[in-house]
């Protein structure tokens, strides 16, 4: 009976003893220490855009009242509109001790007036000395010393699940810390250049520009975005990453603006059919759909339809990560990129140049309708005559009729042009319908064309 107590006592003391151990391996990170060491270096940024009396539709002071008026009703002045100036509040950080601040370009942009006010509420007078739209970044400057400045961390070791901090002024909630994990890297949602990390710590209005912290105490993002249907946070939220944030501001501070790597190319993502024309196991990658007249791909032998696999060293999983990658490379350095070209890799040498500000081009072209083809593609295409080919700036064939077949599932359309089939340029129509005769049903061929002035791969599936 001893015996049997013994072993009931034991089994208890077990039940007991294992929850207790299953608690203590999930215990939460304690964030007090960290958000009380980083406080002072987090500012709110006040800003005063003066309005003016057009953007509002009221008369000003000095404007006449127009003759029709007053036949109606006499010499009574028009009452004015209190037109009043727009304030704004975001976040920011000291990224130095001499009274640098690092911020959202959208906090600051267009305000006549900017203050910083720190935590014991001191309030400075703020300078921008530069900003950078294509990143959403604004360097300020208040006068002092000895203000409480950043450390920055390596935000290309940040991993997915790992734990971290804002500290902002969110809603006018002065210095409010809220703390999540990491959801992704590397989300592109419209800016091509920043590659933007996904958290799902509560960012709401006023939180732009402030830091976010790992557990060590480095900022590894500035807080910018949000994406919400109800102007609030429900659960993703976007930072800049500290490195790409780190270089703006330190090209702003020594020159005032920044400069980027321009590699000269129009590129788009591979679908699974694509990637099986060119002998891809997966889709990955990006496809240049256009190399740009006079630019760096252009003077290293880049070509339209090579596939780029590596640049600099990083793999290109997607084509959305080459121009933040491209973006990094300092105008005037060389860059290896591995490009998949008729089936084989090969690396060629890319000096890069800097970024233009205008890249705009535009291509036309026209089509009438035709007979029926008999060809793989069932379409009809025709030379471009002297006065198109000069539009394009490419040879090619123009298609003037799809019909239902292959071209037609593939997508193509009345008025493309087409440059390329599989690896071979497109010189004339007589070589385009040799070409075609070589196509085999069943066997997937990669096709470049332009569409409305745009370069565009697509997989045609022959029948």
């Amino acid at each position: 009976m001893s015996a049997m107590r013994s072993i009931s006592w034991a089994f208890m003391a077990l039940l007991i003893w294992v929850p207790q151990v299953q608690a203590a391996s999930v215990t939460l990170p304690d964030f007090t220490e960290l958000a009380a060491d980083n406080a002072t270096s987090v500012v709110k940024i006040w800003t005063v855009t003066n309005a003016k009396p057009a953007e509002h539709g009221g008369m000003s002071p000095d404007q006449e009242i127009p003759e029709i008026f007053k036949r109606f009703f006499g010499d009574i002045p028009f009452p004015q509109q209190d037109i009043r100036p727009q304030e704004t509040s975001g976040s920011g950080f000291f990224v130095s001790s001499d009274g640098y601040i690092l911020t959202n370009n959208h906090v600051v942009e267009g305000a006549d007036e900017v203050t910083v006010t720190l935590t014991d509420r001191s309030e400075y007078d703020a300078k921008v000395i530069g900003t950078d739209p294509r990143t959403d970044l604004a360097l300020l400057k208040v006068d002092g010393a000895d203000f409480n400045a950043v450390t920055f961390g390596n935000s290309d070791r940040l991993k997915v699940g790992e734990w971290v901090l804002a500290i902002g002024s969110p809603f006018n909630l002065d210095y409010s810390v809220t703390a999540g994990i990491v959801s992704a890297m590397g989300r592109n949602i419209g800016e091509n250049y920043v590659p933007f990390i996904q958290t799902d710590v509560a960012i709401n209005p006023g939180n732009s520009g402030g830091p976010l912290y790992n557990l060590d105490g480095e900022v590894v993002g500035i807080n910018s975005q949000i994406y919400t249907r109800s102007g609030g946070y429900m659960g993703v939220s976007f930072a800049i990453p500290a490195n790409l944030a780190k270089n703006v501001y330190l090209q702003i501070r020594d020159k005032g603006s920044v400069s980027r790597g321009w590699l000269g190319v129009l590129i788009q993502q591979l679908d699974k059919d694509l990637a099986e024309s060119y002998g891809l196991p997966r889709a990955q990658g990006a496809l240049i759909s256009q190399v740009l007249p006079e630019s760096p791909a252009e003077k290293s032998g880049l070509k339209n339809g090579d596939v780029i696999l590596r640049f600099n060293g990083i793999d290109i999983a997607n084509s959305s990560e080459l121009p933040p990658i491209v973006g990094t490379v300092l105008p005037g350095e060389k860059a290896d990129v591995l490009v998949l070209r008729d089936g084989k890799r090969q690396i060629i040498t890319v000096t890069i140049e800097e970024l233009p500000e205008d890249l705009a081009a535009a291509r036309t072209g026209a089509a009438e309708p035709d007979r029926a083809p008999n060809n793989a593609l069932n379409i009809r295409t025709q030379d471009l005559s002297i006065e198109e080919q000069s539009m394009v700036g490419e040879s090619g064939v123009m298609v003037t009729q799809v019909y239902p077949g292959s071209g037609q599932d593939a997508g193509l359309a009345a008025g493309d042009v087409i440059t390329m089939m599989g690896n071979r340029g497109i010189t004339s129509d007589a070589q385009f319908q040799s070409l075609q005769t070589q196509l085999k049903p069943g066997h997937v061929v990669a096709v470049r064309l332009l569409r409305n002035g745009s370069p565009l791969f697509i997989a045609v599936r022959i029948r």
